[in-house]
C-alpha cells in the first residue's frame, strides 16, 4: 500500500481524519478496540485526529445504557479521542440520533437527480420476496417493483398516508471497481449488489446513508474497518458519485478469529470487552495483544506500550489472513505487563481499583454481611465474585434436585433468553427469570439452583439477582455457557 496511496503525499500530517463509529446495541465488543486501536495508531503515526462516533440509527436495539458502555469500554482501554459525543468538536453532534436532519437534504438530492426512488413495499411483500428468491437459490435482494412508478402514483401514495421507504438505484451493467487499502484492487459486479434504503420509514437513515453523509460533513479521509464491510463499499461509493462527493480511502481489516479460524463469536468465546476488564487483565496488555496484529516484529520484542505500539505501526503492511485470537498469547503478555511493568505499589494500586471497578467488592460485602458469622468465611462466601473460574465439575450439581437434562434445559433457556435484557439490573434480571420460569412451567425455586451452581459455583452463596447484576452479563453468560457444557457431559453419559 503505496504511501501515494493512503493520500500522505498530497496531505499536510494534520489532514488525516480517522473514525471510530460503534453502535450501541450490545456490549461494546473486543472487536471494536481491535477497529479502534487501528484507526488510533494510524492518526498518530500521521499526526491526524482520531474520532468517536455513535451510530445509532437503529433506534429499536440502541440504547443509552450500551452508549455509555461503549464510552467507559473505549476509555478503559486507554484510546483517547479528540472529537466525540463526550467532549464536541466543530462536527458535530457526533451521536446520528442527534443529526437526524441534516440527512434528509442529501436523500432529495439524490432522488430529484434521478438517483434514488420512492419504495411502498410492505415488510409482509418483502418478507415473501426474499423467501421465494431463497428457495430459487437466489440471493434475496430488492426485485425492483416501485423502481418505475409515475410521479403522479407516487404523490398520491404518500399523500394518502402510505409508509414509504427511499432506496438507492444501482447501475445494471458492469462492476465496481476500487483499490482498498488491504485487498488492492477489487472488483464487485453490479448485480451482487441491492438496492439499498437509504432514508427509512420513520424518517431516519439507514447506516449505509448515515455512514457517507456522516464521514463526508466530518471530512474523514480515511475508513478502516472490519472486512465485513468490503461487499458495502459499491453502496457507499455509488451515494458519493450521486452526491458529487470524493469518497475516502478505505481499508478493511481482517475479522478476529478463533484458533479453529471460525469467527470471533459471543456464541463460542468472551467477546465483551467487559469480561477482560472483569476478570482482570491489563487494559495495557490487550491493546499490546491487539497491537501486534498491525505489525512485524521479532521474538522478544512482543511487550509494547502504547508509544511503541505506534512507533512500529505499519499500514502499509496488512495481513489479510485472519486476525487469530490467541487467549493463551493474551494471558502470558498479561502477566508478563503485571510482573514486569508494575512496581509493587502500583500492582497494589491496580488489584484495589480492579476489585473496586462498578463498585463490585463493596456491594459484594454488603450483601455478605447477613450470611456469616465471622470474616473468615468470606472468601468461600463471596469469593466467587472476583473469581476468574468458579471451577465446575458434574460434582458441582450433584445437590440440585433438577435431573441433568432438566438442568441443561434451564441454563441454556436462561443463556438465550438473558440476551434480550436491554437494561441489565437487578428488576429486569429478576423479571426476566420469573418469565422464563412461566414459560417453562417451573417453579422460580426449580429454576434458581442450577443458576446458583453455574454463577457462583456452590449452592450456597449472596442473593442470585444481585450478583448477577454485580459480575455483569458478559461474566455472566461465560459462566452459563461453561455451566452448560458441564451438565451437557453429564446428560450425555446418563
Amino acid at each position: 500500500m503505496p504511501a501515494s496511496f493512503l493520500g500522505i503525499r498530497n496531505m499536510r500530517p494534520s489532514g488525516v481524519r480517522v473514525r471510530i463509529a460503534p453502535s450501541p446495541t450490545g456490549e461494546p465488543h473486543v472487536g471494536t478496540a481491535y477497529i479502534a486501536l487501528f484507526n488510533y495508531l494510524f492518526a498518530l503515526k500521521h499526526g491526524g485526529e482520531f474520532i468517536l462516533r455513535i451510530e445509532d440509527t437503529d433506534a429499536t436495539r440502541s440504547t443509552p445504557e450500551f452508549e455509555q458502555k461503549v464510552l467507559d469500554a473505549l476509555k478503559w482501554t486507554g484510546l483517547k479521542w479528540s472529537e466525540g459525543p463526550d467532549v464536541g468538536g466543530p462536527y458535530g453532534p457526533y451521536r446520528q440520533s442527534d443529526r437526524k436532519d441534516m440527512y434528509l437534504p442529501f436523500v432529495e438530492k439524490i432522488v430529484e437527480a434521478g438517483h434514488g426512488f420512492r419504495c411502498f413495499c410492505t415488510p409482509e411483500r418483502l418478507a415473501q420476496m426474499r423467501e421465494t428468491q431463497r428457495a430459487a437459490g437466489k440471493p434475496p435482494k430488492y426485485d425492483g417493483l416501485c423502481l418505475n412508478l409515475s410521479a403522479e402514483e407516487v404523490t398520491s401514495r404518500m399523500a394518502a398516508g402510505e409508509p414509504t421507504v427511499v432506496r438507492m438505484k444501482i447501475p445494471t451493467e458492469g462492476s465496481c471497481k476500487f483499490h482498498d487499502g488491504v485487498y488492492g484492487d477489487v472488483d464487485i459486479p453490479w448485480d451482487a449488489v441491492d438496492m439499498q434504503v437509504l432514508l427509512k420509514a420513520d424518517g431516519m437513515p439507514t447506516y449505509h446513508m448515515a455512514n457517507v453523509v456522516d464521514d463526508h460533513l466530518m471530512k474523514i479521509t480515511h475508513v478502516a474497518r472490519g472486512e465485513e464491510w468490503l461487499a458495502s463499499v459499491p453502496k457507499h461509493i455509488l451515494i458519493y458519485r450521486y452526491l458529487g462527493l470524493e469518497p475516502p480511502v478505505f481499508m478493511h481489516l481482517s475479522l478476529m478469529r478463533n484458533a479453529d479460524k471460525s469467527k470471533l463469536s459471543k456464541r463460542k468465546n468472551p467477546t465483551s470487552i467487559s469480561y477482560y476488564s472483569a476478570l482482570g487483565y491489563m487494559p495495557e496488555a490487550l491493546m499490546n495483544f491487539l497491537g501486534l496484529f498491525f505489525m512485524q516484529i521479532s521474538e522478544g520484542e512482543e511487550l509494547l506500550t502504547m508509544e511503541e505500539l505506534a512507533e512500529k505501526f505499519d499500514p502499509e503492511n496488512l495481513s489479510k489472513a485472519g486476525a487469530i485470537f490467541d487467549i493463551q498469547k493474551l494471558d502470558w503478555l498479561n502477566g508478563r505487563w503485571l510482573r514486569e511493568k508494575l512496581t509493587p505499589e502500583q500492582f497494589i494500586a491496580r488489584v484495589l481499583d480492579w476489585a473496586s471497578e462498578n463498585s463490585r467488592l463493596t456491594e459484594s460485602l454488603k450483601l455478605a454481611q447477613s450470611r456469616i458469622s465471622k470474616l473468615g468465611e468470606l472468601p468461600n462466601l463471596a469469593g466467587f465474585m472476583l473469581s476468574s473460574d468458579v471451577g465446575l465439575t458434574p460434582a458441582s450439581f450433584a445437590g440440585v434436585k433438577t435431573p441433568p437434562a432438566e438442568t441443561l434445559e434451564i441454563l441454556q433457556t436462561v443463556q438465550a433468553d438473558l440476551e434480550k435484557i436491554l437494561e441489565w439490573n437487578v428488576e429486569t434480571i429478576e423479571a426476566e427469570l420469573r418469565a422464563i420460569g412461566d414459560r417453562l412451567g417451573k417453579k422460580l425455586k426449580f429454576v434458581t439452583p442450577p443458576l446458583f451452581v453455574a454463577v457462583s459455583g456452590s449452592q450456597r452463596s449472596l442473593p442470585l439477582f444481585d450478583s448477577m447484576a454485580l459480575l455483569g452479563r458478559s461474566v455472566v453468560r461465560q459462566r452459563l455457557k461453561v455451566a452448560a457444557a458441564v451438565v451437557a457431559s453429564m446428560v450425555g453419559s446418563a
